[in-house]
């Protein structure tokens, strides 16, 4: 589902190289394998109450408005870089990215409360190997598909323009404004 995480996913992958999306993954799976034992310790009760839906929405719209803003205000002085830097830091910000990018969602939440839950539920029915062989495979499933979008987006660069790169970035700053919109209504809505 085209969503945050992919927003981000295609910003940083034209910016950063074909291994923003595995990194932005690898955070996103860390948080899911956290979700996915609480889950099975018996929090799912909690988690489908309204006050963690608002606050979730709330605070999810929030870093994505951050986000959108920061990357519309950036817009006048982006250039293509060429040139993939190693920098230590980019790998671990990715994955905080990714983790960030999820937790801020909360259609992420739900979907793990009500299907994710079933999912588990069924796959549980085999035992642990059951639960660790559906969320291998989800989790594999997002790799490869994000890796491909982020292989995509980096080996595309070299028939970009700088103008392009501004209208794209520019249009994933606006996606991203509209789902802190979304967001934001969604939280309120509930709150009122």
């Amino acid at each position: 589902m085209p969503g945050p995480l992919m927003t981000v996913t295609v910003s940083e992958s034209s910016r950063r190289g074909a291994s923003a999306g595995p990194l932005m993954i690898l955070g996103h799976g860390i948080l899911e394998l956290v979700l996915v034992l609480a889950l099975l310790s018996g929090m799912a009760p909690y988690l489908e109450k309204e006050g963690v839906f608002i606050t979730i929405a709330l605070f999810g719209g929030g870093i994505l408005l951050w986000m959108a803003v920061s990357m519309l205000r950036s817009l006048p002085q982006l250039r293509l870089d060429f040139d993939v830097q190693s920098d230590t830091d980019k790998p671990k910000s990715l994955v905080i990215s990714g983790i960030i990018l999820s937790l801020a969602n909360p259609y992420w939440t739900i979907w793990w409360v009500s299907i994710g839950l079933g999912y588990i539920l069924h796959s549980l029915t085999f035992g642990i190997a059951g639960v660790a062989v559906f969320f291998a495979g989800h989790i594999l499933a997002d790799l490869l598909w994000y890796s491909l979008i982020s292989y995509l987006i980096a080996r595309g660069k070299g028939f970009f323009s700088n103008g392009f790169y501004r209208r794209l970035i520019g249009t994933c700053a606006s996606v991203l404004l509209v789902f802190a919109c979304y967001f934001f209504y969604s939280g309120l809505e509930k709150l009122v």
